[in-house]
């Protein structure tokens, strides 16, 4: 069962935010984790940090209240970075093709890879960052599958060293 047809993971609220106000991190999730309302424990430093909008992709309305987000970037506003695992990663970088200058960063945890390689060269060439993050390595003592959850303190880590390098 997939995330998109799992009853329980399509409940709760179809964003999640926490953090300051100024910078942001647009977080598409397709695992829709934070259904109690909360982000995951994992992410409470970058919340200190930052605003961060969590969309349980999972949930009706998600999507379009990202696309909210990047449609209503102003130029020379916060920074906007977004950050998506698996399926989700067509759609982080579909959402910042449709605005342009909107996103820092584009930064994704194991993405498709046949569907988001040609995506991510058109969205560096408008100017945004595209990066891929610590994902899962299939190795045996990595026993988390594709995608990597983006609650992992791996994912988490990844994201923190990035940001700090800006």
């Amino acid at each position: 069962m997939t995330a998109e047809t799992d009853p329980v993971r399509a409940e709760g609220p179809s964003v999640v935010t926490d953090g300051d106000d100024g910078a942001k991190l647009l977080v598409l999730d397709p695992a829709g984790e934070g259904k109690n309302g909360e982000l995951p424990a994992t992410w409470r430093p970058l919340a200190a940090q930052r605003q961060v909008i969590w969309c349980r992709l999972p949930v009706d309305g998600a999507l379009t209240q990202a696309e909210d987000v990047l449609g209503d970037a102003e130029p020379g506003g916060p920074p906007i970075d977004v950050v998506a695992s698996g399926e989700a990663a067509g759609d982080a970088l579909r959402l910042a093709e449709r605005h342009p200058g909107a996103a820092s960063h584009v930064l994704l945890i194991d993405p498709v890879p046949d569907e988001s390689s040609e995506l991510a060269e058109r969205v560096r060439s408008a100017g945004t960052a595209v990066a891929v993050l610590p994902h899962s390595t299939g190795e045996p003592y990595n026993r988390v599958p594709p995608p990597l959850p983006l609650g992992h303190p791996d994912v988490v880590a990844g994201i923190s060293k990035i940001l700090e390098d800006v």
